[in-house]
């Protein structure tokens, strides 16, 4: 599960045996049911299973809205 950080850690907090990561870092391929919990408790967001599509770029002034 892919999960993002949205809380800072204590000091010497650990996250599956690694040092906490810093708010919205992205965590990739975390164990479901400890990434649902942290989603549940409000430390992380789902970010869903597949990476995030790339993102388009707009040109700025084409005149459309």
């Amino acid at each position: 599960m892919r999960i993002r950080i949205v809380a800072a850690g204590t000091p010497g907090a650990l996250l599956h045996g690694r040092p906490w990561p810093a708010v919205g870092d992205v965590v990739e391929d975390y164990p479901t049911p400890a990434a649902a919990h942290l989603v549940a408790s409000g430390v992380a967001e789902d970010l869903g299973d597949a990476p995030p599509a790339p993102r388009r770029r707009t040109r700025k002034g084409d005149g459309s809205a």
